[in-house]
C-alpha cells in the first residue's frame, strides 16, 4: 500500500486550531508548541545523538517562559541552527521534521501562530515515522492530542 502524501495546507486551514490558538495566551502557546516537539524530537536524537540544535532550541524557548528576557538574537540563532540541522539530514524523513518542529516552537516566543508550525511539523514527522498502512490514522490521533493538549494547558 502506497502511503497518502502529507499535505500541510491541509493542516493549516484546521479552524478548531486556528481558533483556539488565536484565542490563547502568548506563553501557553510556547509551551505547547513544546509539548507538541517532545514527543518528535526523540526521531532526530536517536539519528543524531551528537546534534543538540534542536533540543537547544527547546531550552531557549523554555528560557523565555522562565524569564520573560526576550532577545531576538537569540532566538533567531537558535531557530536558525534547528532549521540548519533539519537541512543537514537530508532527505525527507521523521528525523528532519522533528528539527524543524523545534526551529518553528523556538520562534513562537517572536510570534505566538508560529506554535501552530511546529505542531504540524510534529504531524509530518510522526506521519513520515509511521507506516502506510496507520499514518492518516497516526497524524488524526496526534492532532486530536494537539488540540486536547492545548485545550488542558488553557485551563491550567
Amino acid at each position: 500500500m502506497k502511503k497518502s502524501k502529507f499535505l500541510l495546507a491541509h493542516y493549516r486551514r484546521d479552524e478548531r486550531i486556528v481558533d483556539l490558538v488565536e484565542r490563547t495566551d502568548h506563553k501557553v502557546l510556547a509551551n505547547w508548541a513544546i509539548d507538541c516537539v517532545e514527543r518528535v524530537l526523540p526521531y532526530f536524537e536517536a539519528q543524531f545523538p551528537d546534534d543538540p540544535r534542536p533540543r537547544n532550541a527547546i531550552k531557549t524557548l523554555r528560557d523565555w517562559i522562565d524569564t520573560g528576557v526576550f532577545s531576538m538574537k537569540v532566538i533567531r540563532k537558535a531557530s536558525l541552527d534547528s532549521h540548519a540541522s533539519a537541512r543537514e539530514v537530508g532527505k525527507d524523513n521523521a528525523a528532519r521534521s522533528a528539527a524543524r518542529a523545534a526551529g518553528q516552537a523556538v520562534a513562537t516566543a517572536h510570534v505566538p501562530t508560529h506554535s501552530i508550525g511546529s505542531a504540524i511539523y510534529a504531524l509530518q514527522a510522526i506521519h513520515r515515522a509511521t507506516d502506510s498502512s496507520d499514518a492518516d490514522n497516526a497524524v488524526a490521533k496526534e492532532r486530536d492530542r494537539q488540540y486536547s493538549r492545548l485545550l488542558s494547558l488553557r485551563t491550567k
